[in-house]
């Protein structure tokens, strides 16, 4: 028989959360084991003594994370997604008939809590993967990515002169048609006065200004040039209004654009994340590797781990970092960058004696250590005399046709190249590169795809800073959770067996 449904709503109902979300949601198994109590202490002397009740920070973070488990960055559609979820009202701990917080409180509230309120929870969350024995601790993969901030490339401005800006302005702007009005105006520059003001040299700018006169001339009148993202920018020529800790980069084949530099370490254990930090995206990560070293190894170590092998790719390598490492007894996995030479071809090193025989068989001494000017690098100068090549037989092909004497400079961290390169080659260093490829690149593809990094939706660094931690935070849960579910159910099943087993105890032991 056709059956016919008629809807007509209740004036009463019985109705509770806990009997409509089923046992094994997700939600509820992160209720029951996501406990930030914690934070009532900690954030206790960001709130005033009177005034209107703000959101209980425990919820605070909880939508936070929502947030991010759901790939949701707009705290208004995370809102709205909320009110239509009882599985989610129920973690968060709101009625169906209880009204949610607005969508601004969200975000006044972020900005509110600083950067270390934020660490506190996310380090609370380690420690719960760490107590499930998800870190091993050994071994922390190191990476970057940019990560896009929340600026237009269009509403950049042009920095100027602290001295004369309309004379600047009027040298500058002529250079490119795209740069003589600003595409999209900011409502407001929230830029402080350092951050308009040229800081690069006269040499840096003159490059620059040559750059840009053949991209006027190559760029500017062909069809599409007014387009967004067409024009040739610097960071050391302009700064974005919107967001100034926001920089301009480029990664090959993309187009330029303004992001945040997202570093990340992860245990290869389970690949749980260990550390995570913003930084300005116009540094390179080998200026950023102390930094990192020195808070993990920290955070490592509070928690009775024993950090031994460091592993990362090439845009870490430097002589700098391969001695820092070792004197902090750490293992270098680094590949050394494609300019690194341990001297001039077919010269052989005398490490005892610190120097260089030539394929004449003539020595070149050591005669200076000095730091270079361009990239501030620590380097050795080795220098022959000039009696020694002047009746050397391959004197023109090695010296050149101006030179008079063999001279060469090598890097100072040498011998620290050298380990690294023969850790590198050893089967443990080819695991170590196979292990950095499937343990810390899958993560930010997850990151980026899946969980809410693919934009930073706030502005400044300290706020990026916050989001990339809330990011991690939501990532490890997840893990942790299904790590957990694994051994639940390992163990129902052996619950249930035993039962089995004591019911009919003349059957398993005739079966046996």
């Amino acid at each position: 028989m056709q059956g016919f449904k008629i809807y007509q709503e209740k004036l009463f109902n019985s109705f509770q959360l806990s009997d409509r979300v089923p046992v094994t949601n997700f939600y509820r198994l992160l209720k029951e084991v996501l406990h930030l109590d914690f934070l009532y202490s900690d954030t206790d002397q960001y709130y005033g003594s009177s005034g209107q009740k703000s959101i209980d920070p425990v919820v605070f973070f909880k939508f936070c994370l929502v947030g991010y488990l759901e790939n949701i960055i707009s705290d208004r559609k995370l809102i709205d997604h909320c009110s239509m979820r009882l599985d989610i009202l129920y973690f968060l701990g709101y009625d169906i008939d209880e009204e949610l917080p607005w969508h601004s409180t969200i975000s006044r509230t972020r900005q509110l809590f600083p950067e270390d309120v934020f660490e506190s929870v996310f380090t609370h969350i380690l420690q719960m993967c760490i107590s499930k024995g998800m870190v091993s601790g050994h071994t922390q993969c190191i990476d970057s990515a940019p990560v896009k901030a929340n600026a237009s490339m269009d509403s950049l401005e042009l920095k100027v002169p602290s001295q004369d800006l309309e004379a600047h302005l009027s040298e500058i702007r002529h250079i490119s048609a795209r740069d003589k009005e600003v595409f999209r105006k900011a409502k407001e520059n929230k830029a402080s006065k350092e951050q308009q003001i040229i800081t690069a040299s006269q040499k840096e700018l003159d490059g620059i200004k040559s750059r840009n006169k053949k991209w006027s001339k190559d760029q500017d009148q062909r069809p599409g040039s007014g387009n967004k993202g067409s024009r040739y920018t610097s960071n050391k020529t302009h700064y974005s209004p919107t967001d100034p800790d926001a920089r301009i980069s480029v990664k090959p084949g993309k187009a330029r654009k303004l992001n945040y530099c997202s570093q990340l370490s992860v245990d290869t254990a389970h690949h749980v994340i260990t550390d995570i930090r913003a930084y300005h995206a116009d540094g390179k990560d080998s200026q950023q590797l102390e930094d990192i070293t020195n808070r993990l190894q920290r955070r490592l170590w509070k928690e009775g781990f024993v950090w031994q092998n460091c592993v990362a790719d090439t845009g870490y390598s430097s002589g700098e970092n391969y001695a820092f490492l070792e004197a902090m007894g750490l293992k270098s996995f680094i590949p050394a960058h494609g300019t690194y030479k341990g001297g001039p071809d077919g010269f052989e090193y005398d490490e005892q004696n610190d120097h260089y025989v030539c394929p004449q068989g003539k020595i070149i001494p050591f005669k200076k250590v000095f730091i270079e000017k361009k990239n501030q690098t620590k380097k050795k100068e080795y220098r022959g005399s000039k009696r020694l090549c002047i009746d050397c037989p391959i004197r023109s092909a090695c010296l050149g046709k101006s030179a008079q004497e063999k001279k060469f400079t090598v890097t100072y961290y040498r011998e620290e190249y050298e380990r690294n390169i023969a850790r590198m080659k050893s089967p443990q260093g080819r695991y170590m590169k196979g292990k950095r490829q499937s343990t810390v690149e899958p993560v930010f593809g997850t990151l980026t795809q899946f969980m809410g990094l693919r934009k930073i939706n706030t502005i400044g660094l300290q706020q990026a800073n916050k989001v990339m931690h809330l990011s991690a935070m939501a990532y490890n849960l997840k893990k942790y959770l299904k790590f957990a579910q694994k051994r639940v159910k390992s163990g129902v099943g052996m619950e249930f067996l035993l039962g089995f087993c004591k019911s009919s105890s003349h059957h398993c032991f005739a079966s046996i």
